[in-house]
């Protein structure tokens, strides 16, 4: 999935620092609600940006045709604005802020997706990417089985091409 990035602490790209998961009591029936989201769990607004950073590290290290769909820097990693943007578009879908909606508008993802061919092997790889991005963010229980659901169908319902 390409063409997000914008706004994040450029610090992230050299060091990540551990964030604690915010998780009170037992997460293995977790189910979010209006008082804890995901954007909760996962540690807020830091928390949803150091996972965005580690998916799009994964991706580089493991996925580079998925990579080369998005812009990438000069080192061809994918580049700190799609890493930004990508970031504020987690922290308002898991349910923080709407930063993402304030600075670019409603994010039509079919629509901002439909110049790159998103077909099962793509799907697939953005899933692997998003799997190892959690497992490294040390994302379990409840709230990780609740967003590898919710991702997999966000990817899949961007698939354009069959095969």
């Amino acid at each position: 999935m390409a063409q997000m990035g914008s706004g994040l602490n450029t610090d992230m790209s050299t060091e990540m620092k551990p964030i604690g998961l915010n998780i009170p009591g037992s997460d293995d029936d977790w189910v979010p609600s209006m008082e804890d989201m995901p954007f909760h769990r996962l540690g807020g607004e830091e928390g949803v940006r150091a996972l965005a950073e580690a998916f799009y590290d994964a991706m580089d290290a493991n996925e580079p045709a998925l990579a080369r769909l998005h812009e990438l820097d000069e080192h061809g990693k994918v580049s700190r604005g799609m890493r930004e943007r990508f970031g504020l578009f987690l922290i308002g879908w898991l349910g923080g802020p709407q930063h993402y909606i304030e600075k670019h508008g409603h994010p039509r993802l079919r629509m901002r997706h439909g110049h790159v061919p998103v077909d099962v092997s793509m799907r697939d790889a953005w899933l692997r990417s998003m799997q190892r991005a959690m497992e490294a963010r040390h994302v379990t229980g409840g709230v990780r089985r609740f967003l590898d659901k919710r991702f997999a169908e966000v990817a899949d319902f961007l698939r354009n091409v069959e095969g």
